[in-house]
């Protein structure tokens, strides 16, 4: 059966949201990614171990990763305006209380605020998304994606010239973005209450419930595939996310500075291909654009350990490019399976990609301090191979 062709309107009060949501989800990625960035100037300041800063690591997963299930079924279960601004309060308090912790224990609790702020923002901010796509749930969720890597990318750069050059003190300036977040985010308040008003949902559980297109034990089987699915493109993507720079510098005895240019072209890659993701999975159906993303990035993965480093820098950009353009189309399948609980889905999937992430960045630096930063992309290149599973998901545009 084809694919539907008739391209739904987004009206102008809905693409403002979604670009809203996307600023949102880039403001949040930048005050995320700017705890880790941070670590240097806290391990200094309070005469840190390595095995401390472990802790917070940890900390800050368990609050920013494992608690997002759990947010997004709240809140489908009790639909709220406000949402949004109130996990960027906690945000906002995380900093505050990180410029100024003295003790490991102060920053745990910091860190902790912090990661809350992000497991309420990822699974209402995606629900939110498809409910505001008008249809063109591949282009919103693109959309929604690229603005979180490109904050992503923004907030390492914020802490080395903002924080790094004058103390941790000044690390409080994220709690302004925060600020700029909870005002963000007000419009997308007001017109999600409207939303919630037209339909008798101000209160309580959803009243429609829109049934799953398949039997509750094919869901949950298709549910592991796609998550076995995020587990080989997020660890693939953390040993190029953490380790590509050392790489370079080792095997090629590039510059730092150069090194850091190529791995913009690679982050540059992946933004590209998170929004050109979306768009064709509209058109063409999910199920296809996961098996070329995750398994037609292979090629490239085994390739690159063997190549100059010219070579080494189209790879890493077609590999960029492929594999990001799964994670819009994996998310919108799982969606399409529960569709009455999307931010449970959408909390599942954000939270295992980044426990994966941050683990897999764990495991691979102990694998590249023992047997060497080449041996890592020699053994990961052989992840995207298991996108061949994809075979096993239902084409759900047939039904």
């Amino acid at each position: 059966m084809r694919q539907n062709t008739t391209t739904p309107q987004m009206s102008g009060t809905t693409i403002r949201i979604l670009v809203t949501l996307s600023i949102l989800h880039g403001l949040n990625d930048a005050m995320q990614s700017a705890v880790t960035a941070t670590y240097p100037l806290l391990k200094d300041d309070l005469a840190l171990s390595f095995g401390q800063i472990g802790l917070i690591t940890l900390t800050y997963q368990i609050a920013a990763s494992v608690f997002q299930p759990f947010v997004g079924l709240f809140y489908d279960r009790h639909p709220s305006p406000w949402s949004l601004p109130a996990g960027s309060c906690f945000t906002l308090a995380g900093f505050l209380s990180l410029a100024f912790a003295t003790s490991l224990p102060w920053v745990m609790v910091s860190v902790f605020m912090v990661g809350i702020g992000s497991s309420t923002l990822h699974p209402e901010a995606s629900r939110l998304t498809s409910i505001a796509s008008g249809g063109r749930r591949g282009l919103a969720q693109s959309l929604f994606q690229v603005g979180g890597n490109l904050g992503g990318a923004i907030g390492p750069l914020l802490v080395a010239f903002l924080a790094a050059p004058y103390g941790r003190r000044y690390v409080s300036f994220f709690a302004v973005l925060s600020f700029i977040a909870i005002l963000t985010a007000l419009p997308v308040g007001r017109w999600y209450r409207r939303r919630l008003q037209l339909s008798g949902q101000e209160q309580g559980e959803m009243k429609v419930r829109t049934e799953s297109p398949l039997p509750l034990n094919k869901v949950i089987f298709s549910i592991s595939i796609l998550l076995l699915l995020i587990f080989s493109k997020y660890v693939y993507m953390a040993s190029l996310s953490s380790y590509y720079t050392f790489y370079l510098i080792e095997k090629f005895h590039v510059t730092v500075q150069a090194s850091q240019i190529f791995l913009f072209v690679f982050l540059g890659a992946t933004a590209l291909g998170t929004l050109i993701g979306g768009p064709i999975g509209d058109r063409v159906g999910r199920k296809y654009v996961i098996w070329a993303s995750i398994l037609g990035a292979a090629p490239f993965t085994l390739l690159m350990p063997h190549v100059n480093l010219f070579w080494t820098v189209i790879m890493s950009f077609f590999i960029g490019l492929i594999i990001s353009s799964a994670f819009p189309a994996i998310l919108l399948y799982a969606q399409e399976l529960l569709p009455y609980k999307l931010g449970l889905v959408s909390g599942l999937f954000f939270g295992f990609a980044f426990g994966i992430a941050g683990i897999a960045s764990a495991v691979l630096g102990q694998m590249a301090d023992l047997h060497g930063i080449e041996t890592v992309y020699q053994v990961c290149a052989c992840m995207p191979l298991l996108g061949i599973i994809t075979w096993l998901l239902p084409d759900l545009n047939k039904r």
